[in-house]
């Protein structure tokens, strides 16, 4: 932007700005546009304006008879339509003046909702891919009205003059471009007849596109949206509409789901993903203002949960943002997103009420979808729980499934939990769910909810080791002073070790960790090393008796039998550290650097005490 001269200019005068138009032209290609393939989108948008501004100065008018024309060559790129057409005082006004819109001029502002573009810079975009802009217009109010043109060049002049009835025969407006040499990938026939209708394949109005060869224009949207179109029967509809999601999409849609909002005017179709989607991955969505593409990537129009669908509408009332590359967000986006967010839950209940099938294929692909859902939604939560997969005990099953063969349902806290105990508490006859997955252990323990028969409740090492039976006495004081050894040799992970009989017998051991219980000695450690210090005090405040963790050796395996009978110290210890290592990553958390050194270092213990005994 540069500032006028001022240096004649009287002490306190009003002065106006000046605007350096390359500059501006700059800033739109870098920051309000994505690319310089907008520029017909923004001719497009204009034709259709004027054309809608045309049907309401002339309602009497047949649709079919005003249209669109776009022509392409290797010299030029050329837009004709039949609109409202501009006076040589509308080009003075809108043409020459940044940010003033027609759509706001005086006589027609009552109906700027019927049209798509609304801020007065959408014209500029030619400059991204034409140095120079030619407009020859002939406006329909007034019958006799001359022919108008107006040349504007990326440096910010312009030229106008006016031309005889002739010129243009009749009403509306034809812009055409010089394409610059460095723009032609957009510019090309091939690449306009493409764009054309990549933006304007659902606009209303009949478009045509003539690439100079000498044959008839060719149509750009020869048809109507597909939701618009008239079919013999419903199957023939749904095949219709699946046709197009997949042909937009790429994927063979799981299911269809029609949308139609009539109170914003929107119709369209959500087509199911047939695959899962990493959580909480969206989707963007193909969003359509009247006819015209307004985004491909409108993450905005759908909650967050329904990212296992794919949505394609064409809306009245929403509004683009100044680069119609996005939607506004208002009160009325809002409306809207909650609206379709209904009419997901009602295709989830119509095929949990009427096509189990199709709800399972659904729920094997999106379960964690609606899982989220579920968790906010009691409706939901009442209509799909009992079909859910969960990870159990069992394998994996729907919760129903599980509830019918465990009246007591319990279900840990973490993933690394379930791997410790669910080979033991399946053999001891305990149901437990896998909770560390994201919702899992929230929903389960709403299962009373719907099935009130259900009880749940948290597993936690107690209950696990009490149905774990004790040895007898002989054998308990037999193995007294292997145990002795063993305690001795893990203390430095603050475990204590016992002895049970528990199947699967081919496990040697158990180890029994929680998270908490491993945090809070971590804390404790730390608050030892901090002592004295601010931050010891702090960890101190908080320090609670540190719960150990547990190694429970199992009496029924052969190698565990061994084990305890060995009465040599160094090979009894290290015999405890290699049960511990082998549960330890049974258990499948995360390995401390002092277990893999003290596995590595057993392991090669072991080795050496067998090469030893061999010779």
């Amino acid at each position: 932007m540069t500032l006028p001269d001022t240096s004649l200019s009287p002490a306190g005068a009003d002065r106006t700005f000046q605007v350096d138009l390359r500059g501006l032209v700059d800033l739109l290609s870098h920051h309000l546009y994505s690319s310089p393939r907008v520029y017909l989108r923004e001719l497009m948008q204009n034709a259709v304006d004027a054309l809608t501004a045309r049907h309401t100065l002339e309602p009497a008018a047949p649709a079919g008879d005003l249209g669109i024309r776009l022509y392409a060559d290797r010299s030029v790129v050329r837009v004709e339509d039949d609109g409202v057409g501009l006076t040589e005082a509308d080009v003075h006004t809108f043409l020459a003046t940044i940010g003033r819109s027609s759509k706001r001029a005086e006589g027609i502002a009552e109906q700027r909702g019927d049209f798509i573009g609304q801020f007065g810079i959408g014209l500029l975009s030619c400059f991204l891919v034409a140095d120079e802009i030619h407009v020859l217009s002939r406006s329909a109010r007034t019958p006799d009205a001359p022919a108008v043109e107006w040349r504007g060049r990326g440096d910010g002049s312009y030229t106008v003059r006016t031309l005889p009835v002739s010129a243009r025969p009749r009403p509306g407006t034809t812009v055409t471009l010089t394409p610059r040499a460095d723009t032609a990938e957009w510019t090309r026939p091939a690449q306009v007849h493409a764009l054309a209708r990549h933006f304007g394949s659902l606009l209303r109005h009949p478009v045509t596109f003539d690439d100079g060869t000498g044959g008839p224009g060719a149509p750009v949207n020869p048809e109507a949206a597909p939701w618009a179109r008239t079919y013999p029967t419903p199957g023939s509809r749904s095949r219709a509409l699946a046709a197009y999601g997949e042909e937009v999409f790429g994927f063979k849609p799981l299911d269809t789901i029609e949308l139609d909002l009539p109170a914003v005017g929107l119709k369209g179709i959500a087509c199911v993903l047939p695959e899962a989607v990493p959580a909480g991955r969206r989707h963007g969505h193909r969003v359509h203002v009247k006819g015209m593409l307004l985004s491909e990537h409108a993450e905005e129009i759908l909650p967050e949960w329904a990212f296992f669908v794919r949505c394609v509408v064409d809306a009245e009332s929403l509004r683009p943002t100044a680069s119609r590359e996005s939607l506004y967000e208002d009160d009325t986006l809002a409306a809207v997103r909650d609206a379709l967010a209904e009419r997901l839950r009602d295709w989830i209940a119509r095929a949990a009420a009427s096509d189990p099938d199709l709800l399972g294929r659904f729920l094997q692909a999106h379960h964690l979808a609606v899982k989220s859902l579920a968790v906010h939604d009691d409706e939901i939560l009442r209509m799909l729980l009992p079909w859910l997969p969960f990870e159990t005990t069992d394998g994996h099953c729907t919760l129903d499934e599980f509830a019918r063969s465990h009246r007591t349902v319990l279900v840990t806290s973490s993933v690394e939990e379930f791997r410790q105990v669910a080979a033991i508490a399946s053999a001891a006859g305990l149901g437990v769910v896998n909770g560390g997955y994201t919702y899992d252990r929230e929903l389960v323990h709403r299962l009373p909810e719907i099935r009130p028969e259900a009880t749940v409740a948290d597993l936690d090492p107690a209950t696990l080791t009490a149905h774990l039976d004790p040895v007898d006495r002989e054998t308990e004081l037999a193995a007294a002073a292997y145990l002795a050894q063993a305690r001795d040799a893990l203390a430095v992970f603050d475990c204590d070790v016992a002895l049970r009989t528990f199947q699967p017998a081919s496990a040697p051991a158990l180890l029994v960790d929680s998270r908490e219980a491993r945090h809070e000695r971590t804390r404790s450690q730390l608050a030892r090393e901090q002592q004295g210090g601010v931050w010891g005090d702090i960890l101190g405040a908080l320090r609670q008796e540190a719960p150990r963790a547990q190694l429970i050796l199992n009496q029924l395996n052969p190698l565990v039998r061994t084990a305890v009978t060995i009465d040599e110290p160094e090979l009894a210890r290290t015999s405890a550290e290699a049960l511990y290592g082998q549960a330890a990553m049974l258990s499948r958390r995360p390995l401390r650097p002092a277990e893999s050194s003290l596995i590595n270092r057993s392991f090669l213990d072991l080795l050496a005490h067998a090469l030893r005994k061999d010779s």
